[in-house]
C-alpha cells in the first residue's frame, strides 16, 4: 500500500532532549492523552528519549522514553505514534531500536491492551497486571494508625537502601529527584526504622501517589492516607492487581478502576525485587 509520507524507514531516529518536552506534550495531545508535561520533564532528564520529527516540520512522527537503572533493568514507556503517521511501522521500528540500543539489558514495560501485541511479537512476556485507580479519596474507612511522617534530606540514604532491596536494582537517579519532583515525600516509620516511602506528585489535574514502597498493605494504607489528606485534587495510583487488600481499601475510599495495564518484561522471567512491598510504581512509564 502507498503512503504519502516518503521513505518512513529512512527517518532518522534521534535523542530526545530536555528540550522535546512541549513537542512530547503535544504528540501525546494528538492521542487523546494528557499533555502532562511535568513528567515528561522529569522522564527527559532522568532518563533518555527516543524520537523520530516529522519531515514536514509538524512535530514528532513517534516517541518513547528509555529509563535505565543499570545492567539489572530499564524500563521503557510513553510510546506514542502521531495519528497522521498510525499503523506504518514506525512505532515498530522504534521499539526494535530501542531493544537494539539496550543490548543485554532487561526491559520492563506496562502495556495497554492496544501495544500489548506488538510487545509480545518483539518478545516482552506478561507478568503481571496493575490497576489504574482514579477518584477523590475520601477516608471512609480508616488506615491503620501507623506513624508516617514528611521525609527529610537526612532520611535519604535510609530510603534508598530500602528502594535498592524492594525494587531490586538501583534506581539513585531517579528517587533522588522525587523531593523537587514531588509535592509530597513522606516516609513510615517503626522503632527508628523506616518501613516504607511515598510520593505525591501532581500530574495535571490529579495527584499521582507513587513509588508507593512499604513493609505490608497497612504501612501502604498509611501511607497514602496521610499524603491525601495533603491534597485537595483527584488521586490517582497503579496498584499491582496482586495488592487486594490495597486495592478493596482504595476502592471503599472513593477510587475506581479507569483501567488496567499488563505488566510485562523481556530478558528475564520476571522482575526483580520483592512484589511484596512494591505496590505502585513512580508512573507505569519509569516503573
Amino acid at each position: 500500500m502507498s503512503s504519502s509520507h516518503p521513505a518512513l524507514d529512512q527517518l532518522p531516529i534521534r535523542r530526545l532532549t530536555p528540550e522535546d518536552v512541549l513537542a512530547c506534550a503535544d504528540l501525546c495531545e494528538d492521542r487523546g492523552w494528557q499533555r502532562e508535561e511535568h513528567k515528561w520533564g522529569l522522564l527527559l532528564t532522568a532518563g533518555t528519549g527516543y524520537g523520530i520529527d516529522d519531515p514536514s516540520g509538524k512535530g514528532l512522527v513517534t516517541v518513547c522514553v528509555v529509563t535505565s537503572y543499570g545492567p539489572g533493568l530499564a524500563a521503557i514507556g510513553m510510546v506514542l505514534v502521531s495519528s497522521r503517521y498510525a499503523r506504518q511501522g514506525v512505532g515498530r521500528r522504534l521499539m526494535r531500536h530501542v531493544i537494539a540500543e539496550a543490548g543485554d539489558t532487561p526491559l520492563t514495560l506496562y502495556a495497554t491492551a492496544f501495544g500489548q501485541p506488538l510487545y509480545e511479537e518483539l518478545g516482552f512476556a506478561d507478568v503481571g497486571r496493575a490497576e489504574m485507580l482514579n477518584g477523590h479519596f475520601t477516608l471512609t474507612e480508616p488506615a491503620p494508625a501507623l506513624p508516617v511522617r514528611p521525609a527529610t534530606a537526612e532520611d535519604l540514604p535510609a530510603v534508598l537502601r530500602l528502594d535498592n532491596e524492594i525494587f531490586g536494582v538501583d534506581r539513585t537517579a531517579m528517587i533522588t529527584r522525587l523531593p523537587a519532583f514531588a509535592d509530597q515525600l513522606r516516609v513510615a516509620e517503626q522503632d527508628g526504622e523506616i518501613t516504607g516511602f511515598a510520593a505525591l506528585w501532581p500530574n495535571m489535574d490529579t495527584h499521582v501517589i507513587g513509588p508507593l514502597i512499604a513493609r505490608d498493605a497497612a504501612t501502604a494504607q498509611a501511607l497514602v492516607a496521610s499524603l491525601a489528606a495533603s491534597s485537595d485534587r483527584r488521586l490517582r495510583t497503579d496498584v499491582d492487581t496482586r495488592h487486594t487488600a490495597l486495592t478493596t481499601w482504595l476502592k471503599a475510599n472513593g477510587l475506581e478502576q479507569i483501567a488496567e495495564t499488563t505488566v510485562m518484561i523481556r530478558s528475564l522471567p520476571d522482575l526483580p525485587g520483592d512484589w511484596r512491598r512494591r505496590f505502585a510504581p513512580l508512573t507505569v512509564a519509569a516503573g
